[in-house]
């Protein structure tokens, strides 16, 4: 039996804070200084990371739907985009403010000599329309053009992956665990996509 709207409105806050969680303990480690040698790098992959996961988790809430039958996986799907773009912007907001301490001139300079940076910011730019439409508002207000925009997080999750495999130097184990996921994700996605379109052949 699922719950009624008062048991819904605790999951979703329990699972907001549970979502927060990450940032906090990354603050935590920063104010005892528990990063370790390289806190900056430390911060900017924890970041990236925590976007990247949450980037899965949104992608996995609709074939989850489809295999069990259940709608109430689509209730997060919002919050978890939301909270990709928070981490995104976290990681994003490192590299500008700590590892080039808000100098244009050094972003400038750095930029265009790193093709996974020039990636990342691609990925970041698909993710800021996803986060200014998320609201019901904005939703109603686009009708079907809100569900072809909110495609763009498969090429958010695609860009998102060739910037860490090109970030990576060595090893390559956690981008093709990243890879993998999504490609299952994605390939539910075009399986059901498939079967409806062949079934309304078929008629």
């Amino acid at each position: 039996m699922l719950p009624g709207k008062k048991g819904w409105a605790t999951i979703k806050i329990t699972v907001f804070f549970l979502s927060l969680m990450p940032f906090g303990l990354l603050v935590k480690g920063v104010i005892n200084d528990e990063l370790g040698a390289n806190p900056i790098e430390t911060l900017h992959f924890g970041f990236g990371d925590w976007a990247l996961r949450f980037l899965c988790i949104g992608l996995a809430l609709t074939p989850i739907k489809t295999i069990t039958g259940q709608s109430w996986p689509i209730r997060f799907r919002r919050m978890m985009g939301l909270f990709a773009f928070f981490y995104a912007s976290l990681h994003l907001l490192v590299f500008i403010v700590l590892d080039l301490s808000l100098s244009w001139e050094a972003f400038k300079d750095e930029v265009p000599k790193s093709p996974y940076i020039l990636m990342g910011l691609l990925t970041f730019l698909l993710l800021v329309p996803l986060a200014a439409t998320s609201t019901k508002k904005m939703q109603k207000r686009l009708g079907r053009n809100w569900l072809k925009l909110q495609r763009l997080v498969y090429v958010a999750g695609l860009t998102a992956l060739v910037h860490f495999f090109w970030l990576v130097k060595s090893d390559y184990t956690e981008p093709l665990i990243y890879a993998t996921v999504i490609s299952i994700l994605l390939g539910i996605r075009i399986a059901v996509y498939c079967r409806r379109t062949a079934k309304l052949f078929s008629l």
